[in-house]
Parts: structure tokens; sequence; C-alpha cells
């Protein structure tokens, strides 16, 4: 799950964090020193071309590459009131699980992940993975977008909340995403499951706190 268009006042990171857990009785729900706030990510999500449709894995909440790519966008997530309140005008928005998607081999000639790998467990990232390039045409193209989630530091802190601004060409987003940590969620794990999936690494770029990867399925 993902928390959508929140502020990052203090208050408001402890009351998203608690709807990713899902906790409903008050005695169980984070205490401050649980919650880490990390510095705001900047993100420019500059245009990218592609020819023809491009797979969009948990397309839902603010829609991003929907919002970027109108309807070249077949949008998927595993909950539908995310798909419900994304906006922009893809052409589909499915209901799915990225880890049994139910398109036939190679349909698309892109798909992107745009801050949605850390919503899954590392130990479904591989099984992602190897769906997506089922799906991809031959020297099909990924791109992913995520947090770096840092180490943890404090053992005190759970939960680690990311506010963020994502740059679009004429429209800035303004939100916040908060997930469990994490550990061994960098560049070098993504590197891993590529590699064994049988992608091949086309471009990378890291800033502070995110990075984009761009991987090429090998025909």
């Amino acid at each position: 799950m993902s928390i959508r268009r929140v502020q990052p006042s203090f208050v408001i990171i402890v009351l998203a964090v608690l709807s990713i857990v899902s906790l409903a009785a008050a005695q169980n729900r984070p205490k401050p020193e649980q919650v880490f706030q990390h510095p705001k990510l900047e993100v420019v999500l500059d245009d990218f071309s592609v020819q023809g449709l491009i797979l969009d894995i948990g397309g839902g909440g603010e829609g991003v590459i929907g919002q970027l790519k109108g309807k070249q966008v077949v949008a998927v997530d595993l909950l539908k009131r995310e798909l419900e309140d994304a906006p922009g005008e893809p052409l589909l928005k499915i209901v799915m699980d990225a880890r049994d998607l139910k398109f036939l081999d190679k349909t698309f000639p892109a798909a992107t992940v745009f801050f949605t790998f850390m919503y899954i467990s590392p130990a479904d990232h591989a099984k992602v993975f190897q769906e997506i390039h089922r799906v991809l045409q031959p020297g099909g193209r990924l791109i992913i977008w995520d947090a770096q989630i840092p180490a943890k530091t404090d053992p005190r802190q759970e939960y680690i909340m990311f506010p963020l601004r994502v740059r679009l060409p004429g429209k800035d987003i303004n939100t916040g995403y908060g997930v469990k940590f994490a550990e061994n969620q960098g560049l070098a794990h993504f590197f891993e499951l590529a590699g064994a999936a049988g992608f091949e690494v086309v471009d990378q770029k890291t800033e502070k706190g995110w990075f984009r990867l761009e991987l090429k399925k090998k025909s």
C-alpha cells in the first residue's frame, strides 16, 4: 500500500504510517521515535519515448506515469481504490497482482515501476521481475524509479517516511510514501534481480535518496 497526497508534517507522517500497517488499536500505534522522516526527495521525471503501450506496475495513487504518458499506459495495481483515485487518463486501469500478471507473453514494448518496489516484499521482487520479463517483447524496456532505503541507525525506528516532490513537464506533484524499513534495497539489489531475470542495464541515475534504472530485455 502507498501513502498518497500527504503533507510532510510529523503528525501527518505518523498518521500515514498508521494507514500502512492498519493498526486499529490505539495502544499499537507507532510512537514518534519509531518513525524516521527521510529528507525530501526531489524527482525530475522527464518525458521518455516509447512506441506502443506501457505496462505501469503500481499505477494507482498519483498515477504518475499515467499522468505523463496518458493513453499509452495500461496501469495495474493490487488495490482497486488506488486505481479509482488515480488521476490522469491511462488507456486501462486493471486490478492485478504483479506477481501473477494476466497478460500473454511478449505483449508490451515497455514497462514502468514508479516507487512501487518499496511496497513489495523483497522476497517477491524476483517473481515480479520474472513476470515483467515474460510480458515484455524482446528488446523491451523496463524503467524503475525507487527510493534507496538507508540502513537503520536507530533500532527503535521501524518505519520510514519519504516526503516527495515529483516534477513533471509543466506540473509538480507533492506527496509522501511511507513503508517499513527493509534492508538491502539499493541499486545492487536491483542489479542482481535484473541479471537473474534476463535483463541488461542500459542506463542508471542515482540522486539523493532515489534512483532511476533502465533495463532492456535480452532478445
